[in-house]
């Protein structure tokens, strides 16, 4: 498997089918083949050899397509740059994978050019934006244009394909060492279940950086589909360009899902114009939606199917998916099942599978499994044990195969000896009337160890104290499972994805405390 194979079926069987919509421009296959075999020929020579690590910090557009596939043309490797990251999370990344290549964009051009004096290896800035080139930059459209295409130098199989970073919710960033094949094997299973097909379109709303939009990406690619792009998600740009261009999938974060529909709600006249018909799918993960959003979103959004996909960057990034079909009922809360192709259980502490219905944590193995973590041994073999991937997610299975997550090991919070996972908490005090977003994290308390403790976004207008909440979560769960604090805020820290950072929460909690 090699991640430029879709482009080298593309341009043999279909080069003048249209490949790519970006801000009113159309191209073909034929012409992005061929800018991609110029870059990677420019790539090479400024050096790039095999193996060799090329960034791209830049908000989504049709060069951010043109490097996914051009780097390795080229023999190197992606670190696509997560741009929601302060200046030292995006230099420690530059410096850690020892990239020598940085493309950067005008949205991006500035604290690229201070990061470059201080990073160590990088020897080259790319400028890929429409404006005058900076200085010491060199110019993206004139290596295109000046430079011969060259053979695909075919990188294939178990080669390191891109290292991706983590979001950095439980810690300090990862690069997550992802091969030709862990890409490949997630990119055939979505076609083959006919997630994406020939003649599919797919919109391009969650960053290009992300691994839950470059899996698509390939995916797409493979079949023969056309690629939509904005910019970056924005609820009315979303909506107006599924109107305009007609895409049949679109994968969202759950925030972004609420996001959109609280756009809808908040300009009706707008939204009479919206039109949604050509959607078949509307994929989404990244996070745990609730049940309360997810039935504002089937209501809204009528007709479309909805799938779940369940993951994470080390998985490339899929385990089990919740198909259309199995939205109704108590599978509305599931992740769905694990798909052919790989190997999930649910074990305990000493890796023994649990009972059906007891919660544990996920274990993964098959082709979608990392190679591990770049420059971290340590982590790695922690990680992967006789092939197997621990995710630190905690979750247990029905009796029907349905995987139901409870939490990040790490978010389980053990009150007076008993195990509380967040997210059954969130899921209960999400459908309050007065909440508009919630996270409930565990704080340090003498008596219990551990206490539950909620931190709530009010809705506009509304009001809410700790009676109400417990009141109303006590038709739900268990008293033990009870928020016995809480707080409110105006937002809630979010990564670049919609994860709520939940370390933030607690390092500012314990601070304060």
């Amino acid at each position: 498997m090699y991640i430029t194979l879709g482009l080298h079926n593309a341009l043999q069987h279909r080069p003048d089918l249209e490949a790519i919509r970006f801000m009113g421009r159309s191209t073909t296959y034929a012409q992005f083949g061929a800018r991609v075999a110029r870059l990677a020929g420019a790539l090479r020579a400024l050096g790039v050899k095999d193996g060799e690590r090329v960034a791209m910090y830049s908000l989504n557009s049709q060069r951010y397509l043109e490097y996914d596939l051009a780097v390795p043309w080229a023999g190197g490797v992606l670190v696509p740059v997560n741009i929601r990251w302060s200046a030292a999370e995006v230099l420690y990344s530059l410096d850690d994978s020892g990239c020598e290549i940085l493309i950067v964009d005008d949205a991006f051009k500035n604290q690229a050019a201070g990061m470059a004096k201080k990073a160590k290896t990088i020897r080259h800035l790319i400028y890929a934006g429409d404006g005058d080139t900076p200085e010491g930059m060199l110019n993206y459209e004139t290596l295109v244009a000046q430079t011969e295409p060259i053979e695909d130098a075919y990188r294939h199989g178990e080669d390191l394909a891109g290292i991706f970073y983590t979001g950095g919710t439980t810690g300090f960033p990862k690069g997550v060492m992802l091969s030709h094949n862990n890409l490949g094997a997630s990119a055939q299973v979505s076609i083959q279940l006919g997630i994406y097909g020939p003649g599919y379109t797919y919109l391009h709303a969650m960053p290009m950086f992300h691994l839950a939009d470059f899996a698509p990406t390939i995916a797409l690619f493979q079949c023969g589909g056309k690629h939509v792009i904005i910019p970056m998600f924005e609820p009315r740009l979303l909506l107006e360009t599924i109107t305009k261009e007609k895409p049949n999938v679109v994968l969202m974060a759950p925030t972004l899902i609420q996001m959109t529909l609280d756009w809808l709600a908040a300009n009706p006249e707008l939204g009479k114009a919206i039109d949604v018909s050509s959607m078949r799918y509307l994929i989404y993960g990244a996070s745990p939606i609730t049940q309360t959003l997810l039935d504002r979103a089937l209501t809204v959004f009528k007709g479309v199917k909805f799938i779940q996909g369940y993951g994470m960057t080390e998985l490339a990034p899929v385990a089990s998916l919740l198909y259309p079909e199995d939205h109704h009922g108590k599978q509305l809360r599931s992740a769905g099942r694990p798909f052919n192709g790989l190997q999930l259980r649910i074990v305990d502490a000493k890796g023994n599978d649990v009972p059906r219905g007891t919660s544990g944590e996920i274990i993964v193995r098959g082709p979608n499994v990392m190679l591990g973590y770049w420059n971290k041994p340590e982590e790695t073999a922690k990680a992967l044990r006789n092939g197997w991937m621990h995710t630190g997610d905690g979750a247990y299975m029905d009796d029907e195969g349905y995987l139901y997550i409870t939490d990040r090991i790490k978010d389980m919070i053990v009150s007076g000896g008993e195990n509380v996972y967040s997210g059954e908490v969130e899921n209960a005090l999400s459908s309050h009337p007065a909440v508009l977003q919630c996270a409930v994290i565990g704080i340090p308390s003498e008596q219990w160890g551990e206490s539950v403790h909620a931190v709530v976004v009010v809705k506009a207008g509304a009001s809410i104290d700790l009676a109400s909440i417990q009141a109303h979560c006590r038709e739900q769960i268990a008293g033990y499972k009870l928020p016995r604090s809480f707080e409110t805020r105006t937002a809630l820290p979010m990564s670049s994805v919609g994860k709520v950072l939940k370390v933030e929460l607690r390092n500012t909690y314990q601070v304060a405390a």
